[in-house]
């Protein structure tokens, strides 16, 4: 299972780095479409900004595992062994139920969008479950990624890697 689960990762990291390209692809093609007088293509700023907010939710459960995000370890390294543990566990376990509220959020607001037939106000005028959609499967993996931590953290493992790097630049 925890073979699946990491690929599942990999997975959503990959979307991330297709939905960077494809922002840097929108912008690029603004940027012409503006030099061109002949060429006008509505939307632009919208389209690159949903596959910037793609790549964002997309990439939480990687960045998780990584270990690249904000850990206060200013309390953590000043506990014992035991209490880091059973801290770690309660802030999973926070964390978990967090994560667990915005992906409620997220697929509850993609479904409004659908059954309301909700729009973007924008230029382009698409229909908002499509690129929310992004953001409720972000989120469900960001969900899956604590879950996987704190269960591994239960058996005395640890999922979330820790860097150097927070240390030095604290």
């Amino acid at each position: 299972m925890d073979h699946f689960v990491r690929n599942f990762y990999r997975l959503l990291m990959v979307l991330s780095g297709i939905s960077m390209v494809a922002a840097f692809v929108i912008v690029i093609l603004g940027v012409i479409s503006r030099e061109v007088p002949f060429i006008a293509i509505n939307g632009l700023d919208a389209y690159a900004g949903y596959a910037i907010a793609a790549a964002l939710f997309f990439a939480l459960p990687t960045t998780l595992v990584n270990g690249d995000h904000i850990r206060v370890t200013l309390v953590i390294n000043r506990l014992s062994p035991r209490g880091r543990g059973i801290f770690e566990i309660g802030c999973l376990f926070a964390a978990t139920a967090l994560a667990l509220f915005v992906a409620w959020y997220a697929c509850r607001a993609v479904w409004i969008s659908y059954i309301t037939h909700d729009v973007s106000p924008a230029a382009d005028a698409s229909p908002l479950w499509i690129p929310q959609i992004s953001m409720a499967i972000g989120c469900l993996g960001f969900v899956l990624s604590f879950v996987h931590a704190l269960l591994l953290r239960l058996r005395g493992g640890a999922l979330i890697a820790e860097g150097g790097e927070a240390a030095r630049t604290e």
